[in-house]
């Protein structure tokens, strides 16, 4: 498949995505970067700052992504899309009041009810996507269509046919992909890559175990048809998903931004805490482990709870265990501490967050002290020779997307990484409904070796104008 045509697409905003083409879709740096000329593109040039424009206005939008961009000087977010009127309004405030309080400059926020004529602005360099996880994939996609540099908050997508197609529409197109998963960079949880790097190196010999803790979601939800609120596109807010009627416990609070809504507890959009903290914590296994580009072999869900009786309808206590490459063997299970735990044949390291979530909505992670321990304290002082593995050293999440923007260097989340790590959560849940039994997975082709009806799980029917499959073909029309 062809590029987006560059007709289609500002001078600036073809040169730009051209220019980053090889270094966004690189699996590992190497050599320096050079800054693209200010001249190339004018005053608003990545070299200089980047325009932003915010996809999705609610919780993690305002408790997390914006304020972690806003701050840096470099960067200007200058409009704001969301299906919610109500939302949209006090998101405009929300941005125009950061900038007039923190920064004492004025910043008139243009506001769209449809993402997609935020995507096609002309004035805007880049997307913050902090949407329901349903609408992640295809907002990411039209985007990279579109010649923006993408954020997006975890995870990728919704299904792993989605992910894949996501990964490769971003990397023909060239523009920097940051997935949300922070838990990567040193701002402000160093003890993750610390941690990576000690197992990386042998410190506790050969790695056999990695444990992930993972909280469940309760049951609940009430289940009472309710009118749609006035403002609320709720049809276009379900996106692919299919049509089901309108009640409050399946969205979000409209003023009421930072309680945790509820369309993070139904399967209809997505997985629960397998994908909603899931990928946070994988994601940190697997470049423990060095499987960043691959995933597991086989899954087998030893034990699972779901809801009997309330709306809300994704998974409770479960314990997943996964085989991964060296005969390494990863058990994820919420009885386990909140984190990640490599076991080897000479001790073990345990990372998890210190000093609480990303938002203040965020389950609690039982963090100890630093966030990082081990068998023996001796091995928390190793140091790191110079001719051993250093794993990449992002300042923070947004920041070194902001970076990768202006230098063309390769960021820390690039998209393949993030399917891989999204992907496992996946193969995880699709066990889950298929307790004991032990589901073949094969990471080159993407599909289970030895069960039809687990595959089926690889995919959804889209409802039509929506979905990613639409876009590909319209793509392909094009070409």
């Amino acid at each position: 498949m062809k590029k987006a045509n560059p007709k289609e697409l500002s001078r600036r905003t073809f040169l730009a995505s051209s220019a980053k083409a090889t270094a966004a879709s690189a699996i590992a740096m190497s050599g320096f970067p050079t800054i693209v000329p200010a001249s190339v593109f004018g005053k608003n040039a990545p070299s200089n700052t980047v325009n932003i424009g915010q996809i999705g206005i609610g919780r993690i939008a305002r408790g997390h992504d914006l304020p972690s961009t806003m701050k840096y000087d470099d960067a200007r977010v200058i409009a704001a899309a969301d299906f919610d009127g109500v939302r949209l309004d006090s998101g405009k405030k929300f941005i125009e009041d950061f900038y007039s309080k923190q920064k004492n400059t004025s910043v008139s926020v243009k506001t769209y009810d449809d993402y997609k004529d935020l995507i096609h602005d002309k004035d805007i360099d880049a997307v913050l996507i902090s949407t329901p996880d349903h609408w992640h994939a295809q907002v990411a996609v039209e985007a990279a269509l579109a010649g923006k540099h993408i954020y997006c908050q975890k995870p990728t997508s919704l299904t792993i046919e989605e992910g894949r197609q996501m990964s490769d529409f971003i990397r023909k197109s060239g523009v920097v992909f940051q997935l949300g998963s922070q838990q990567r960079s040193l701002d402000p949880w160093p003890q993750f890559k610390k941690a990576c790097e000690l197992v990386r190196n042998g410190r506790i010999g050969q790695l056999k175990t990695v444990k992930i803790g993972l909280p469940g979601d309760p049951a609940g939800g009430k289940t009472t048809e309710m009118p749609v609120p006035g403002r609320f596109n709720y049809d276009a807010w379900l996106g692919s998903t299919p049509y089901i009627y309108y009640t409050f416990d399946r969205v979000h609070a409209q003023t009421d931004v930072n309680a945790r809504p509820g369309w993070l507890r139904l399967e209809q959009f997505g997985a629960g805490m397998i994908t909603g903290w899931g990928v946070h914590h994988i994601d940190i296994a697997h470049w423990g482990m060095g499987t960043e580009y691959t995933g597991p072999s086989e899954a087998t869900c030893v034990s699972v709870e779901f809801p009997k009786s309330g709306l809300w309808n994704v998974h409770g206590d479960f314990e997943v265990q996964m085989k991964y490459p060296n005969d390494v063997t990863m058990i994820v299970n919420p009885k386990f501490p909140n984190g990640i735990r490599f076991e080897g044949t000479k001790g073990w390291i345990f990372c998890t967050r210190s000093g609480g979530g990303a938002t203040s909505s965020d389950p609690a992670t039982n963090a100890r002290n630093k966030g990082i321990d081990a068998s023996d304290p001796k091995i928390l002082e190793s140091v790191i020779g110079p001719n051993e593995i250093h794993l990449y050293a992002s300042p923070e999440q947004h920041r070194n997307w902001l970076d990768s923007i202006k230098t063309k260097k390769p960021n820390i989340s690039p998209i393949e990484v993030a399917h891989r790590s999204c992907s496992a959560c996946l193969v995880a849940h699709a066990a889950m409904k298929f307790p004991n039994q032990r589901l073949q997975w094969d990471p080159v082709k993407e599909h289970f070796r030895n069960h039809a009806e687990a595959n089926k799980l690889l995919s959804r029917p889209q409802r039509y104008p929506y979905g990613t499959s639409y876009i590909k073909a319209s793509a392909a029309r094009k070409a």
